[in-house]
């Protein structure tokens, strides 16, 4: 019954719509006591032969009133427990959604995309089954179960009634013997479906890696690995299962045998009349659905508190990322000052950043170049707060970016990153994904200062051609100019480009760097890049080298410095001559 305490809190506050299921139930268990009882009279008059039309046509009224009193009595509780159960779902679902929301870089590190999705789709719809079908076979196993028993006793006979339940005790022994195996299985079960799903969604995100290296067969043949281990461990599960049912169907058959025996020699010695046995018989026959309820609410319990308790394990995750509930509502403005003494990502024991320092006013922008692993996305990630466990300080606008609310701050910053994602919509969608109320010229403007919208004049359906599943139908340069176009949207204080031009050519870079600086005179820039060109123009350019600055300066002082931002200048500049020579 552990499950069904864990879930209180839900039961507590939708006590009216399960108080009105149980009603139904209370209904439908004591109307369903009068037809056996009538149907035994009816035996007893024909064998008696004192049964009449008018007597027979009372009896039929009756058992008609009966039928149509169970349909609205069921119908009232089918909808009262069963909405019940889509509502925690809905909860679960809304509540398990969110909390993704708020989660922070480490978590989705620790948790795949396939085991997330698993917990979302296959528990959440095990614990549903615990408010809904769980509650049923619950509480009808004991109101149906008792309202017969009641009537086998005082209705018919309350000795023949206690021959009859003499096996039922076996079933408790039975379903808490079974239950325990089936928690630890059906848990087992779901780890084997999360990693079955996780497989299948990043073989299907990197399809095009796969058939590039040619490795289609490897990866079905890991697949096919994936599926037989699951298959193995739901059978175990299936054979637990299978279990319940002869278990009950044996106890039935046991109650039966002794009902009709000790239930013949009554009606031969008269205790009983044959009507009697019948109606008996009868309750015993509504006794079969109560039984296997409780078998059923075992099998439901033990999956839901499986399910349960690993849904619970992802919400009892806290996101390092303390959004304090006093903060700045304001909209971050002004100077970017960065002191980073020390930084480490969670669990790795190396330094990531050490003595990070640059002062950016607001109108500034700041270029960041370095070697690949040089740490240019680790100072982005901190700006973004995606991460709150470093050593120092990071003051924007005049305040410790620690101090302002996250729904205030993160819309100030607009980021892309080098692989940015896109929607599977329109590209009037995924420009608008921000703010999807703005106007189809805002859209065009933005779309113009990116340098994309003469290619998207160039495409058939224009803005409302689909881009497809991460962008898949346009090229890389198109995705990037798309992202900076989406980010250029919501006008941003800052505005953070992460390698954002990779794929663009050096004529398409140099039009958005130009419509950049003209269209935010007054607003603050960061571009990280392997391109030197990108950040040519940059105010102040900082050279990271393992998390070190190991040079600072604009572009003509780096180049007199004769470090390794001049050796990488002229050798790009040197390659850029090369390529258009040979083309």
């Amino acid at each position: 019954m552990g499950i069904f305490m864990k879930l209180g809190w839900y039961f507590r506050r939708e006590w009216k719509l399960y108080s009105a299921g149980v009603l139904g139930l209370i209904l439908t268990a004591i109307i369903g006591i009068i037809p056996p009882r009538i149907i035994g009279n009816v035996v007893d008059g024909i064998n008696q032969r004192n049964l009449t039309a008018h007597t027979l046509t009372v009896d039929l009224a009756i058992i008609a009133a009966a039928a149509a009193g169970q349909y609205f009595a069921r119908y009232l509780w089918r909808n009262a427990i069963w909405g019940g159960a889509a509502g925690l779902e809905r909860t679960l679902r809304e509540r398990l959604f969110w909390h993704f929301m708020k989660m922070d870089a480490t978590f989705y590190q620790k948790y795949r995309t396939g085991d997330l999705m698993a917990h979302a789709t296959n528990d959440l719809t095990a614990i549903e089954r615990v408010a809904g079908g769980g509650i049923l076979q619950f509480a009808d196993s004991i109101i149906t179960g008792g309202t017969t028993l009641i009537a086998m006793m005082m209705l018919i006979d309350w000795r023949l009634t206690l021959i009859a339940v003499v096996p039922f005790p076996l079933l408790a022994v039975v379903s808490r013997y079974l239950g325990k195996k089936i928690h630890v299985a059906f848990r087992a079960s779901q780890a084997a479906f999360s990693r079955l799903n996780n497989k299948a969604q990043e073989s299907i995100s990197g399809i095009k890696v796969i058939k590039a290296l040619g490795q289609e067969r490897a990866d079905v043949a890991d697949f096919n690995e994936q599926i037989d281990q699951t298959i193995k461990i739901n059978r175990h599960v299936n054979v637990l299962d299978s279990l319940f049912d002869p278990a009950i169907t044996i106890i039935i058959a046991v109650s039966y045998a002794a009902t009709i025996v000790l239930g013949g020699v009554y009606v031969t010695n008269h205790v009983i009349t044959i009507g009697n046995l019948v109606s008996f018989v009868t309750y015993l026959g509504m006794m079969v659905w109560p039984m296997f309820a409780v078998g059923m609410l075992f099998n439901t319990m033990e999956r839901g508190n499986a399910s349960y308790d690993r849904v619970m394990e992802l919400l009892n995750q806290k996101s390092a990322i303390i959004d304090s509930k006093n903060g700045l509502e304001q909209r971050p403005h002004g100077g970017l000052q960065y002191q980073v003494k020390q930084f480490n990502y969670p669990n790795d024991a190396g330094t990531s950043l050490s003595d990070v320092q640059f002062d950016l006013q607001a109108g500034q922008t700041l270029g960041i170049v370095g070697r690949v692993g040089a740490g240019k996305s680790t100072v982005m990630k901190l700006i973004l707060r995606e991460f709150d466990n470093y050593d120092g300080q990071i003051n924007y606008g005049g305040h410790d970016i620690k101090q302002y609310a996250l729904d205030s701050y993160l819309p100030a910053i607009g980021y892309v990153p080098q692989d940015s994602f896109l929607f599977s919509n329109t590209i009037r969608e995924n420009i608008r994904f921000a703010d999807p109320r703005v106007s189809q010229e805002v859209v065009e403007a933005v779309a113009k200062k990116s340098d994309l919208s003469g290619q998207i004049a160039g495409m058939p359906a224009g803005y409302d051609t689909q881009v497809g599943e991460e962008g898949i139908s346009l090229s890389g340069g198109q995705r990037q100019r798309l992202a900076i176009a989406r980010a250029l949207l919501i006008n941003p204080e800052l505005l953070i480009l992460d390698d954002a031009l990779s794929a663009v050519d050096a004529e398409t870079e140099a039009e958005i760097l130009a419509n950049l600086k003209a269209e935010r005179a007054d607003k603050t820039t960061i571009i990280a890049a392997h391109r030197l060109s990108s950040v040519m123009n940059a105010d102040e350019i900082i050279v990271l080298d393992a998390g070190h600055v190991v040079e600072r300066g604009t572009h003509q002082q780096l180049m007199a410095q004769h470090g390794w931002y001049q050796q990488m200048f002229d050798r790009q500049q040197l390659e850029t001559k090369v390529e258009g020579a040979v083309q």
